[in-house]
């Protein structure tokens, strides 16, 4: 424990170019008296901590003291420290091994390139979870997350429908989507790889031994397959629309994106609403009420031609607004 503790010592005080007793002990979270002595320890080793007296003092390392770290220009300093997630570190139990990281590189750096972190963090935020949701994180994500990293097998249940199922798993990876933690496991009695979100599981034994992990494993190269492989699945009808130039531009923010993609791709005249022409499309939808859900803020940029059930509730719908709006002032008897 005070080896671990003498060894941050150091690093902060390589990472910068004085600090004083009460911002050690705050970093380090011992009392002054104690980063004293630990500072008397390090002397003791050859560490050159030297300690300047007075109001302005403080500790600091003497004699260029310090691992440079050479090679890296700022802009791969700066890109280093955006490869981390504080939130996503946290929730997998990681943020004391990232701030540990962290620090060792802080320290190892040119002190030309000591502010990368900052001005990264100054100019880039992931904000992961989806508007509107309040994120939760799952109770076993820890212990999920440990054996990714250990690739170690699992025994897990998870709540599928009504029921609870058991698995053996090997963990692969862990994917953050909008808030959501899913893991992407092989299971080894049939060798596929499958996709589980983690809030479902009710259960995470970790086995005593770890698997061979196939190292061709391209997560996400898998995660892109698979989520297109899930969106294209929703997608179990079509409808036929006719779009306006606006219609046409306007339908990436209605539909899901690769509904959009494959509606324009079908489109008469070839719709990439450059034109001035109305077009026809077919646009694959996930059922004819999500279509009407979504065509609707289309208005009068779309047509729907088919389904007929689906024309005819739009058609219907037209009537009615014709109707509530033909007294022109919205005034009531």
């Amino acid at each position: 424990m005070r080896a671990a503790r003498l060894i941050k010592m150091v690093l902060l005080l390589q990472s910068r170019p004085s600090m004083t007793a009460a911002e050690l002990a705050r970093e380090l979270e011992v009392s002054e008296r104690t980063v004293t002595r630990d500072a008397q320890a390090l002397s003791e080793a050859g560490v050159p901590v030297y300690a300047d007296r007075g109001r302005a003092g403080g500790y600091r390392l003497i004699g260029g003291y310090r691992t440079r770290l050479t090679g890296l220009a700022r802009s791969e300093a700066e890109a280093l420290f955006l490869s981390g997630v504080p939130g996503a570190l946290r929730e997998m139990g990681l943020e004391d091994a990232a701030s540990a990281a962290r620090l060792k590189v802080s320290a190892a750096l040119l002190p030309s390139l000591r502010d990368a972190s900052r001005t990264a963090a100054q100019r880039f935020h992931l904000d992961a979870p989806a508007w509107f949701r309040e994120p939760e994180t799952p109770a076993l994500l820890p212990a999920v997350a440990e054996a990714v990293w250990d690739d170690r097998r699992v025994t897990a249940r998870y709540r599928r429908g009504e029921h609870e199922v058991e698995r053996v798993l090997e963990p692969y990876g862990l994917v953050l989507k909008a808030g959501v933690w899913y893991l992407c496991a092989r299971v080894p009695r049939d060798g596929a790889y499958r996709t589980y979100r983690i809030d479902r599981f009710t259960a995470v034994e970790p086995a005593e031994d770890r698997f061979a992990r196939d190292e061709d494993f391209d997560l996400p190269a898998f995660w892109a397959e698979h989520s297109e492989r899930f969106a294209r699945s929703l997608l179990r009808t079509e409808v036929v629309v006719r779009l306006s130039p606006e219609g046409v531009r306007r339908l990436r923010w209605a539909v899901d994106a690769l509904s959009a993609r494959e509606a324009l791709a079908s489109a008469d005249g070839g719709g990439d609403g450059d034109g001035q022409e109305w077009v026809t499309v077919t646009l694959p939808v996930e059922s004819e009420e999500v279509a009407y859900s979504q065509l609707t803020a289309l208005g009068a940029e779309a047509e729907v031609l088919a389904p007929a059930a689906l024309r005819t509730r739009f058609a219907a719908d037209a009537a009615r607004l014709a109707r509530l709006y033909a007294d022109g002032d919205g005034s009531r008897p």
